[in-house]
């Protein structure tokens, strides 16, 4: 008989989801968060779970203490489910629908999923392509039309609309993705990005649209030209670039409804880290949502931090 995904103990057991984090970010033993020992740890008889106490420096801490997770009122075990549910659908999962599945609030749900974003993002991640591999770029703007936002959030006055967020991504064929919110489309920041996140020697390609070129700072490439109807040439085309924007925007759409600009760096990192980290890539579900898990260390995220806006603003 089939067994359920989440049918794992640590999903509903809360000793069993220490047991689990602990397994991830300690390997070898607890470390104390607070001075980095790894003498004298001893658990805390008679304290909540996972609880230790560091002999050196007298502090006592769990797993979470210094991850995205410190300070939740929430059981680490809807914590791993909510890691589960995020990292295995495609095109992402609403908070509302979170709230409805771990039965918390919105508002909690809304928040859960901004710390798992933090989580996701790529940190100091090594550039991507080299010698004999190719990276394609491209952009797209995300937002709706501004004769469907509210008055106050159309900007600039009558007649006047305010601007769809741009968006740069570069998709290392058969490999990861970046995805940036970017100001302005300009060849300065884009190139800015290219430079940091390419390793020199990759061939780059793009649509003939993009308003810079990279071949005087050591990027052979080419492009195609979609105003002519031409969408490949040989090995030319920025047909893989363009589908991650297709999932992008159909999780945006079709999921999320709507993504602020103040949070839109965090959603592109959900879906970078999805696309980076996908089955084509050998990573299933499991392994997905423990590389996730590995990744929320150093990034404890207050509400304060995510800007301040009202969750019950938002529509996803």
């Amino acid at each position: 008989m089939a067994t359920s995904a989440l049918s794992a103990p640590f999903f509903h057991d809360e000793t069993a989801a220490y047991a689990k984090l602990e397994s991830l970010l300690w390997p070898h033993g607890p470390v104390c968060p607070r001075c980095g020992s790894l003498d004298r740890i001893t658990p805390v008889k008679g304290g909540r779970t996972g609880l230790y106490r560091c002999g050196p420096c007298k502090r006592q801490f769990t797993v979470t203490v210094g991850t995205v997770f410190e300070s939740s009122h929430v059981k680490l075990h809807l914590w791993l489910q909510a890691v589960h549910l995020l990292c295995t659908s495609k095109k992402g999962m609403s908070s509302h629908q979170i709230h409805r599945i771990l039965g918390v609030t919105y508002k909690t749900a809304w928040f859960m999923t901004m710390r798992l974003r933090e989580a996701m993002a790529d940190g100091a991640l090594p550039p991507l392509g080299g010698e004999g591999k190719t990276v394609e770029i491209d952009e797209t703007y995300v937002g709706g039309q501004a004769k469907n936002r509210h008055l106050g959030r159309r900007g600039g006055g009558k007649g006047r609309e305010r601007p769809k967020a741009p968006v740069f991504a570069l998709v290392e064929r058969s490999g990861k993705a970046r995805a940036v919110h970017v100001p302005e489309v300009d060849g300065r920041n884009l190139r800015e990005i290219v430079l940091r996140h390419v390793t020199t020697g990759t061939t780059i390609y793009s649509d003939s649209n993009h308003p810079t070129r990279f071949a005087a700072h050591g990027f052979p490439g080419g492009s195609v030209n979609h105003k002519d109807g031409e969408y490949v040439r040989g090995d030319v085309h920025s047909n893989t670039v363009e589908g991650f924007f297709a999932i992008l925007k159909r999780g945006i759409i079709g999921t999320y409804h709507h993504v602020s600009e103040e949070h839109l760096h965090r959603y592109l990192s959900e879906f970078s880290f999805r696309y980076s980290n996908r089955s084509a890539l050998g990573v299933e579900d499991a392994e997905r949502g423990e590389t996730a898990l590995r990744g929320i260390v150093g990034k404890r995220l207050t509400y304060r931090r995510t800007g301040g806006e009202r969750p019950e603003a938002q529509t996803h």
